[in-house]
Order: structure tokens, then C-alpha cells, then sequence
């Protein structure tokens, strides 16, 4: 497996490896990364539908990627995904997936098209006092010793971020600023998160500091991402031939290990509460989706709060498993090991008339109705004790929705404070108790609120323990090499195993990387994987993220004779014109 960039590669078709016939492929878990993996192996490695295999211990696919109307509950949505031209695996892969909805488009044309006719953009980032517009006004207000400490952690030895928090990198004038509200709301940071993340995403995004305040950086599918993402991808991978296994839990993997060897042997697994195995041999290709950030999500209902589920989990006790069997293949605990440092709290609200939507317009500035864009991301309370942050995506956020509802995902990241009007904590509040919570910071005058969420809207709130598990500090090894070293026919996937390449993980594209590093090592695909977008290297890129961190203000070079000096030396009119259009100099 080797990386590549430019046209040369991305649009050539690899010739079908020697070993394709050969191969069977079996894959643990059912996410976008296992769906990804059997995807290429189809596409590029050649091998039939029909010899690969998807175990799935729910009763659907998706993973994280989720999206349904629940029986009396209501419509429910974990998360969202926020995505952005440079996924370069996540749009390879879509290329090739026929659209469900526009006849002769791939899913990658139908995104395409639609984020440029409706280019998103948020109107009004942030709120305060119930409603108002808190005024960021597209700054970060970042202090010099602020710039500094951002500067300092982008130069750094990623080895000297290693097990170090956020918090103990930077100080409070940055956590104070702007920029963390923008950052840690759009991201779901926190400050005892992983600094070597931060680094990693500040890499990984230089490109898009600019727009960072009104999300002009980003763009959405059209319905959630189930509907727009996962449907046409199992679709295709049916009509392949995949075959997919629902309801079957698979408890360990068991592998040959010796010097200069490793193979995976065994899959056991139980089915219907009967416990079951599948032999392996070096031509049996294993993929298995290690660590779950919706493990154990559990949903309440309008009236039932969520509960936190702090049980046995599946998924983090197969990697737990299996990592004992070798060092090489993780410590699931460094992540999955305190739930209550990674938990947080979401909920999908349906509103049923247009009450609500009314208080909607008001903020995001537009017309929730239009079928565009609404408020272009996440509206964040800034004075919330919850930290809540509210979005609504292109209506219907689903396709079988009634037209005359509105889809609201919302989330907070301090779910044990009590909230400002309810006097609860999140999590301890039902779906009514939330919608209350979020119509206080609307504006509805207080004594409409408690009505107007029992009779205006129909909420699902959703407590997930480990949706922040892949960011906790971290060091080498603690996340498994995708494909271990001396592994003959095993990798591991998704969100907790680690790429070669600098990218950052919370992102469709880190899943999909994952299972295409996986498949063209196993299989010797000889087709380069793409590499992370080079915007990190690029030096107008990264004067244009200086500028827009200094709030456009030019910046003084001091002494004056060095000044002087930078001003004379700089004769040639294409620097001239770098550095002047980047205030590095004045006009």
C-alpha cells in the first residue's frame, strides 16, 4: 500500500490482484468503514460480492451513520456529519455509488450538484440573553499570547503532545476566546481532551480556518446521513452479492501468533443467545471495527429521560478481547475506560406546527420551510450552562417526513450542570424537559414555554457514554496499527485504529481511510490510497489562516529597520503579492 495525489492516480482503475480469486473476506461490525472496505474490495480489488461477509450484531448497518422514526418515539438522529471538499477517500469511494434519487449520479454528483446550488453558510453563529445574537461577528478575538500558544502546538514534535490534555497546552486566554467556542462546538471538544488530537485537526483543517465562524468551510448531504449516505452504499453492496449477517454478536477473534507471524485463525460469535465460530485460513481476509462511540446509546422519549448506560459493552469488550492477546493490537481502556469524561447528550426535536419554527426563522434567518439551507450548522447558546448548540439541516431532514414538521438536532457538552430555566441536568431531563430548556434560549416568553413543549414538539433525547472516547489523550500505540505489523490476513478499522497518514479521527473520511488502507494492504491493490490534502505545506494557506486568526489585523514587524529591511527585500511581485494580500506587509 503506498499514498498518492493528483489525477493520475485518482482516476485510474487497478488491474485485479493475483491473489482476488483466491480470497474470502469476513467484516466485524456493519459501519461506514466495514461497508467502505467491502466496497473497495468489489471495486478495486476485483473480488465477488458474493465471497464477502458483513457481521452485524444490531439489526441494521450504519454504525454511528444513523437516522430512523422510532415506533411511537418520534424521528432519531445521534449525530450529524459535517463534511467538506478534501475527504478525498470518502468521495473516492462515492464515485462509484450509484444516487437513489437521481438516475445516472453517482452519491458523490448528487452532493456535488447540491452544495452548489445551496452553498451552506451560517447567518448567526451564536446566541445569548434568550434568543439574541451574541455578536463573535466572524472574529476570534485572540489575544497575543493565545496566537502564540496555537502557533506553538501547530509547530510542535507530535511526540511532546503525547498523553498531554488540551488544557495543559493551552491557557485560559485562549479557552476563552472565540475561537475555543467555534472550535470546541463544532468539534466537541473538551479541555481534558487529547492536545495531539487538536494538532492533528489543526493540521488538518488549515485550510478552513477562515471559515470556521460561519461554517462557509462545510457541507451537508441532503436528508441525515442514513437516507443520504448509508442506504445507496448498502444498496449497491446487495446488489454485489455482500452477504449481511444481522444479529450476530461476535465475541473474540482468535489468532496464530509467533515470532514474525501473525494470522487470525477463529470468529466466535453468538446468535440468538447459541454460540457459533468460523474457522479461518491465510486466504480468509478479517476486518474487524474495533471501539464504538455509540455503544450503549440509549434513547428516552418526550416524556422518559435517557438513561446512561455504564454496563457491559460489546463492542469495547471484543477489542478488550482481543488486545490481551497482543500488544500490538491496542489499549481500548485509554479511550473506553471512563465514561464519564467522554459522554454527552443529544436529541432530536420534531416540531408539529409552526409555532416553533417561527422562533427558528428568527435566529437562523431564513425560511425553515424552503428546503435550503436553515442555520448552515450548529446555532451554539454561548451563555448556556449546558453549552447547548442547536442545528437545522436542509428540510425534510428525512424523506418520509410530514411536510409540515421541522427536524432539530440538538446537543450539549456539560450534561451534569443544571440548565438555566428546567434546573436539571441534561441528562436527567426527558424529551419536554429539553425542548423547554432549548425554547428558553429561543425566546418564547417563559410562561408559553412548558405548553408549547407539550403540545409544539415531539423530543427524543439520546445519552451516548463513549461519543468522545477517540479523543482522549493518547499515546504510540495505544490505537493499533491498521494493519499490524507481521499481520497476514487481519486488520483492524475505524474510528480507534491508526492510520500511517496525518488524519484526524471524528470524521467519515478517517472511516472510510481506514478500511481503504485495509483493503489494498491485504489484497496488494497496486492503486496509490490518497493522502491528506497537503493545505499543511502550503504557505498561502497557512498566511491566510494567520491573517484570519488575527482578525485580519496587519501584523507589526518591529524594529522598524526590520520592517524597512522586509519591505525593500521584497522586490519580486509575486512575494510582494503573497505577503501584501496576507497583511504580513502593508499595501
Amino acid at each position: 500500500m503506498y499514498y498518492s495525489s493528483g489525477n493520475y492516480e485518482a482516476f485510474a482503475r487497478p488491474r485485479k490482484p493475483d491473489t482476488a480469486d483466491k480470497k474470502t473476506a469476513w467484516f466485524i461490525g456493519a459501519g461506514l468503514a466495514a461497508l467502505a472496505g467491502a466496497a473497495f474490495l468489489i471495486r478495486d480489488g476485483h473480488i465477488a460480492g458474493k465471497r464477502i461477509t458483513i457481521l452485524e450484531r444490531l439489526m441494521l448497518p450504519g454504525g454511528a451513520l444513523d437516522g430512523a422514526k422510532q415506533h411511537e418515539k418520534g424521528f432519531v438522529i445521534r449525530g450529524g456529519r459535517e463534511m467538506e471538499d478534501h475527504f478525498e477517500c470518502l468521495w473516492d469511494l462515492f464515485r462509484s455509488i450509484p444516487s437513489l434519487e437521481v438516475e445516472g449520479a453517482s452519491v458523490l454528483d448528487e452532493f456535488y450538484w447540491l452544495n452548489k446550488d445551496d452553498p451552506n453558510c451560517s447567518l448567526q453563529r451564536a446566541t445569548v440573553n434568550r434568543g439574541q445574537d451574541a455578536h463573535t461577528d466572524g472574529l476570534f478575538n485572540l489575544t497575543g499570547k493565545a496566537q502564540r500558544e496555537l502557533t506553538t502546538i501547530f509547530l510542535a514534535n507530535p511526540r511532546d503532545m503525547e498523553k498531554k490534555r488540551i488544557d495543559e497546552v493551552l491557557g485560559q486566554d485562549l479557552l476563552n476566546s472565540n475561537f475555543w467556542l467555534y472550535w470546541r462546538t463544532m468539534f466537541a471538544f473538551e479541555e481534558w481532551h487529547s492536545a495531539l488530537e487538536m494538532k492533528r485537526y489543526l493540521h488538518r483543517f488549515i485550510h478552513h480556518i477562515g471559515g470556521l465562524p460561519d461554517f462557509s468551510a462545510l457541507k451537508f448531504t441532503k436528508y441525515n446521513q442514513y437516507e443520504s449516505l448509508i442506504l445507496p452504499l448498502c444498496n449497491w453492496l446487495t446488489r454485489q452479492g455482500v452477504i449481511f449477517q444481522f444479529g450476530v454478536e461476535v465475541t473474540d477473534v482468535d489468532f496464530e501468533i509467533r515470532p514474525g507471524y501473525k494470522q487470525a485463525t477463529h470468529i466466535k460469535y453468538k446468535r440468538d443467545g447459541i454460540s457459533g465460530g468460523i474457522d479461518l485460513c491465510a486466504d480468509d481476509l478479517v476486518f474487524v471495527t474495533i471501539g464504538s462511540l455509540t455503544e450503549n446509546s440509549d434513547t428516552g422519549d418526550h416524556h422518559t429521560p435517557a438513561k446512561l448506560n455504564e454496563g457491559p459493552a460489546p463492542a469495547w469488550d471484543l477489542w478488550r478481547r482481543i488486545a490481551s492477546k497482543s500488544a500490538a493490537f491496542g489499549r481500548p481502556d485509554v479511550f473506553g475506560g471512563n465514561v464519564h469524561a467522554t459522554k454527552w447528550e443529544s436529541a432530536t426535536i420534531t416540531t408539529l406546527d409552526t409555532r416553533i419554527p417561527n422562533y427558528i426563522c428568527k435566529i437562523a434567518k431564513r425560511d425553515p420551510f424552503s428546503g435550503k439551507v436553515v442555520t448552515g450548522g450548529i446555532v451554539t447558546v454561548k451563555d448556556s450552562s449546558w453549552l447547548l448548540s442547536w442545528t437545522v439541516n436542509r428540510q425534510p431532514h428525512f424523506k418520509h417526513q410530514p411536510k409540515d414538521q421541522i427536524i432539530v438536532w440538538l446537543y450539549s457538552l456539560f450534561v451534569d450542570r443544571l440548565g438555566d430555566f428546567v434546573k436539571k441536568s441534561m441528562q436527567d431531563c426527558t424529551g419536554a424537559e429539553v425542548t423547554q430548556e432549548w425554547l428558553y434560549h429561543l425566546g418564547v416568553p417563559v410562561a408559553e414555554i412548558p405548553q408549547l413543549a407539550e403540545t409544539g414538539a415531539k423530543t427524543v433525547p439520546v445519552m451516548m457514554p463513549y461519543v468522545t472516547s477517540l479523543f482522549m489523550p493518547r499515546q504510540a500505540g495505544d490505537r493499533p496499527d491498521i494493519v499490524p505489523k507481521e499481520a497476514a490476513n487481519f486488520a483492524f478499522i475505524g474510528q480507534f485504529a491508526e492510520s500511517a497518514e496525518r488524519d484526524c479521527v471524528f470524521t467519515t473520511e478517517y472511516s472510510v481511510r481506514t478500511a481503504m488502507e485495509a483493503t489494498y494492504t491485504l489484497l496488494n491493490i497496486d492503486r496509490g490510497v490518497p493522502q491528506v490534502f497537503n493545505s499543511t505545506y502550503d504557505v498561502r494557506k497557512i498566511l491566510a489562516a494567520i491573517a484570519r486568526l488575527r482578525d485580519s489585523k496587519e501584523m507589526q514587524i518591529e524594529p522598524a529597520f526590520l520592517r524597512k529591511l522586509l519591505q525593500e527585500a521584497v522586490e519580486a511581485p509575486v512575494l510582494r503579492e503573497l505577503l501584501e494580500g496576507h497583511q504580513v506587509i502593508p499595501n
